[in-house]
């Protein structure tokens, strides 16, 4: 299925304005869910219990005509809990395969953070390639193919934090953030009578997403563009403030993530302000930050911050030339 840039654009649009039924203001997360579902890409909400991180993710697999597998991460969640099993049907006198929650086009992984390192190192084959290794056997997932994960910063007890090499898989990690007193009231109002979640439909299907993940790379992007994210990563491996820089997975990241952002403004060719919005959320989770008074997002995000402004912006005129 061949998809303009245009139609991308409009079934975006069309998810967000469905998805903002449910979920009151939050215009960038959305916009960021939006972008990492069209990027092929996987997003990590940060924050604490009760501004709406599930219900965002809920609203979201409402809003797609595609198969959501929802998994509360407990400790003593293990990996074939989430690949599926080989069992012996003893009716056919042979193995059979029972696929777990990972076979679907939306996972919603609630608190990761409380699954064991050997449960979280059983999503690092899926999130990057696209298929389950079981017994031996590689079995593809279905496409499209999303983990929305969710975890508390703040309770530590009974926690493991996620290592670099799993954050490294998540496209973006975002925080909620509380609403405001305006929205707080749009809140209360909204939900008063009934859970609006029950209320919408789907708006987009999954062969729609597929097309978009296949086509949005016709987005341009410039030498000079290239040029500038390329510097931009590379400030961070030799940032005085950090141990460990972006890798070249990270710059991929970034790149696709601009070109999707283009396409939801409405351009088919990327510019520095699409880089620029993009880098804090794309590289900030995949730096090691020397020790730190504050936490390491809001160091990370100081660091990107400042990167942002010591890097020279190409000059216009050779934004679009190839």
């Amino acid at each position: 299925m061949e998809m303009q840039l245009e139609q991308i654009q409009r079934m975006a649009h069309d998810i967000k304005a469905n998805i903002q039924k449910v979920v009151v203001g939050k215009d960038e997360v959305i916009d960021k869910l939006l972008i990492a579902l069209i990027a092929s890409g996987h997003i990590l909400l940060e924050d604490v219990p009760g501004t709406g991180k599930t219900l965002l993710a809920k609203a979201m697999a409402k809003s797609i005509d595609g198969s959501f597998k929802r998994i509360q991460f407990t400790p003593d969640l293990l990996p074939s809990d989430l690949t599926g099993i080989n069992f012996y049907n003893q009716k056919l006198s042979e193995f059979e395969f029972r696929p777990g929650p990972l076979f679907t086009n939306l996972l919603l992984a609630d608190e990761i953070n409380r699954a064991t390192p050997r449960t979280q190192s059983s999503l690092l084959e899926c999130m990057e390639e696209r298929q389950v290794s079981i017994d031996g056997e590689t079995r593809l997932l279905e496409r499209p193919f999303m983990v929305i994960a969710t975890q508390n910063p703040v309770e530590n007890q009974g926690t493991f934090p996620l290592p670099e090499a799993q954050l490294d898989r998540f496209l973006f990690k975002i925080q909620m953030g509380y609403p405001n007193t305006e929205e707080g009231l749009d809140i209360l109002k909204r939900f008063k009578a009934e859970n609006p979640l029950d209320t919408i439909s789907s708006v987009a299907d999954a062969a729609d997403i597929a097309a978009a993940q296949q086509h949005y790379a016709k987005v341009a992007v410039s030498e000079d563009l290239l040029a500038y994210l390329l510097a931009i990563v590379e400030k961070t491996r030799s940032h005085a403030d950090v141990t460990t820089g972006v890798s070249p997975r990270g710059s991929q990241a970034l790149l696709k993530a601009a070109q999707v952002h283009a396409v939801l403004r409405g351009r088919d060719f990327v510019i520095p302000d699409d880089v620029k919005a993009m880098a804090p959320s794309v590289l900030a989770h995949r730096m090691m930050i020397k020790g730190s008074f504050r936490s390491r997002s809001e160091a990370a995000e100081a660091v990107v911050a400042a990167i942002l402004r010591e890097v020279s912006v190409p000059a216009e005129p050779n934004l679009l030339s190839s």
